[in-house]
């Protein structure tokens, strides 16, 4: 079965191009090759400062969190999701250059009869705990408060979103401008930080509808009928072979139940990238948040460039699991998840240095993954043990 016939059946895209080409007439806001937005200061009006603001969801990763709680009695898991939300908002503007003072609200949507009123307490203190610890680095987030709707008639589990808003000034932003001869700093996705309570396997909150449904037992298909479209065909539902609570080794770690490997929370680099920030704004010439689009994600952000990453980091055991359960393509693997690292930053030589030591003081994997040149038009080669790739 091909990858591209079980991402339509299950009806999810791995590129987005019905998006895209939506879109694609709309403003691009003061700088089009920013990562995120950036607007005029509509709040402030002074022309010294800029406005951002991000909307973004844990996609379909509640699902899943949903299984894992009903099955384990487990409610921690929804720590993670909110952590997803914010962090698919967040990071998205830490590659602006905005680490600090965030305002944020919360949209959470729930089938009634099925996610209890401890569901959504859990939810609440997760968001403020996120909020405590990353002030502990100095990273400054205000929750406005949200909207908590119940609406079990069209929602068939939970839907958790964030909306964040910032003011900082333009001198401040970083705009992509990827230049030929930067080298590309890769922060791993995986592991544990010092700012983490846990492994993490690497997991964001993209291709969790593939990972989901290609990792685990076909008998949730019935045990919880609730967690998918009931339109989707069968086939396709459920295909694989691990049960929630099954045990995955990781080496240096022990063990993990794939439901808790699958369903890390997505890496926050806030910490990282503020002290970053601090020392070495501007000899970085661009910041790319691997998420939609996996390592292709760069291509967006660049013209007549040729982004060459030969010395990837090591695949994870979360990506090696889903592939070997899959047998999805390794060329699509890393068009559709990080495979190792999420975030990327665009220097030169003695900065990516520097950011090797920063990340290591935080127990953050890194390395120099590649490189850039100039080319007709915009492409890139992933050098990787499984093949060679160009998008």
């Amino acid at each position: 079965m091909s990858d591209a016939y079980k991402y339509n059946q299950r009806g999810v895209s791995a590129d987005k191009n019905e998006v895209h080409n939506a879109i694609a007439g709309m403003d691009k806001g003061l700088y089009p090759n920013a990562f995120c937005k950036i607007l005029p200061d509509i709040a402030g009006n002074d022309e010294a400062y800029c406005n951002i603001m991000h909307a973004d969801t844990a996609g379909t990763k509640p699902s899943l969190a949903y299984m894992y709680w009903k099955t384990t009695g487990d409610l921690s898991v929804w720590k993670g999701i909110v952590q997803d939300a914010l962090v698919m908002n967040l990071d998205d503007m830490a590659c602006v250059g905005c680490t600090d003072n965030i305002i944020i609200s919360s949209t959470i949507a729930r089938n009634k009869h099925l996610i209890d009123a401890d569901v959504i307490t859990a939810l609440i203190r997760s968001c403020n705990e996120f909020i405590e610890e990353m002030r502990e680095y100095g990273i400054h987030i205000h929750h406005a408060g949200g909207e908590t709707a119940d609406v079990g008639d069209i929602m068939r589990t939970l839907d958790v979103g964030f909306t964040a808003f910032a003011r900082m000034k333009k001198a401040d932003l970083i705009i992509n401008n990827i230049q030929p001869g930067d080298v590309i700093v890769g922060l791993a996705s995986y592991g544990q930080t010092t700012y983490e309570h846990s492994y993490n396997g690497g997991m964001g909150s993209n291709g969790l509808t593939s990972a989901r449904h290609d990792v685990f037992d076909h008998q949730y298909a019935s045990e919880f009928p609730e967690s998918f479209n009931p339109a989707i065909d069968r086939s396709v539902v459920f295909s694989g072979s691990k049960k929630l609570e099954d045990l995955v080794e990781i080496p240096g770690y022990g063990s993990i139940t794939a439901g808790k490997l699958v369903l890390s929370p997505t890496r926050t680099y806030l910490p990282v990238l503020k002290e970053i920030l601090s020392l070495y704004k501007s000899t970085i010439n661009g910041m790319i948040h691997c998420t939609g689009g996996g390592q292709t994600k760069v291509k967006k952000f660049v013209q007549n460039r040729h982004i060459i990453k030969d010395n990837l980091l090591p695949v994870p055991p979360l990506f090696q699991l889903i592939q070997s359960e899959s047998n999805t393509s390794w060329k699509e693997m890393y068009q559709v998840f990080n495979m190792g690292h999420r975030m990327e930053i665009y220097t030169d030589q003695a900065t990516a240095s520097a950011i090797l030591d920063i990340a290591s003081n935080f127990n953050l994997d890194a390395a120099v993954i590649g490189h850039v040149e100039s080319h007709q038009n915009e492409q890139v080669t992933l050098v990787t043990p499984h093949g060679s790739f160009e998008y």
